[in-house]
């Protein structure tokens, strides 16, 4: 597998920025129905965590997936008809914002219950240790997960294990609309109790792309390697509020000004600038993608709704719907 350089990274990120743009503009249009959650200024964690992966491992993330799933190679097409009901969605239609899934690419889906996903990141990679397959899987989960019960027995039982995953919580230090500081005993939700199941205290700059590949990285190489878990809590911020519906007036507006001069695409234009890159060339390549997607948005419009008759298939492995004993 390429280690993809800082332009290819800053590129990625640019491509997940203006999609979820895109699909925030559609939502304010009435053309995406339900709930949205967007990961605008994530894109670093997302990104920088894919980078380090390989085809066959496993990558697990929380309604805030859209991100995760383009960044693993699903297909931008499959998700926006997803999100927009229309045929050739990624889940046939059937998961919407909150549910993207792509096994092909290693994504294993959003889930939209907190902290439902961590016992399930466990089964995968207990797959990948009792067959040998030597096969990592990444779990993404908010800084609110800590507080449920789920994350704390999935660390206890990979530590326990020695399972190879790697445990990414994404502090964007929000649990919905209360900030997490008010609702927990130390200063960092994962970092700090990662010694309770004998775990190191793993913290990165979640906005910085190169130290998110350089850190959960090193997490996978030692997972592969029979090393065991890791937790490593990324700090980052979401620019916008909990969902698209979220005006996030219960933010402070110095809070959202600091953090948005710490935006990852920012820190990594500033570096590719500092190492020589032109800036004629990085705002020719956000020009070209928001251009795709505007075609890509025009196209996906214009196909019909899903057929009916979908309904009644892929609710098991095998593409049937009936129960079976």
């Amino acid at each position: 597998m390429g280690v993809p350089d800082d332009l290819e990274l800053f590129t990625q990120m640019c491509f997940l920025r203006r999609f979820e743009e895109r699909v925030d503009a559609l939502y304010r249009q009435g053309r995406v129905h339900g709930p949205v959650h967007l990961g605008l200024g994530q894109e670093a964690v997302a990104v920088g965590a894919a980078s380090v992966l390989s085809p066959g491992d496993c990558s697990l993330g929380t309604y805030r997936g859209h991100g995760h799933a383009l960044a693993r190679g699903a297909p931008a097409d499959a998700v926006l008809a997803e999100l927009l009901g229309r045929a050739g969605g990624i889940c046939g239609g059937k998961g919407g914002s909150m549910h993207i899934t792509s096994v092909a690419h290693g994504y294993y889906g959003s889930y939209a219950i907190v902290g439902a996903h961590l016992p399930v990141a466990c089964g995968l990679a207990w797959a990948a240790k009792i067959r040998r397959t030597g096969t990592v899987t990444v779990c993404f989960f908010g800084d609110g997960t800590t507080n449920i019960g789920a994350f704390h027995e999935a660390v206890n039982l990979a530590a326990v294990w020695r399972l190879p995953v790697v445990f990414v919580c994404e502090n964007n230090w929000y649990m919905e609309y209360t900030p997490i500081g008010e609702v927990i005993p130390v200063a960092l939700p994962a970092a700090d109790r990662a010694a309770a199941y004998g775990l190191d205290r793993i913290v990165v700059n979640g906005n910085d792309v190169i130290a998110v590949r350089q850190v959960v990285g090193d997490a996978v190489a030692a997972a592969r390697d029979g090393h065991g878990p890791s937790l490593v809590e990324a700090q980052t911020y979401r620019l916008t509020g909990h969902s698209a519906a979220d005006g996030a007036a219960y933010r402070p507006a110095e809070e959202v000004a600091r953090w948005r001069e710490q935006d990852p695409l920012l820190r990594t234009r500033a570096a590719l600038a500092a190492a020589g890159t032109a800036a004629e060339k990085l705002d020719e390549i956000d020009a070209r993608i928001k251009a795709d997607l505007a075609a890509l948005a025009r196209q996906v419009l214009a196909r019909p709704a899903p057929d009916p008759a979908g309904a009644w298939t892929d609710v098991w492995s095998d593409g049937s719907w009936q129960w079976r004993n």
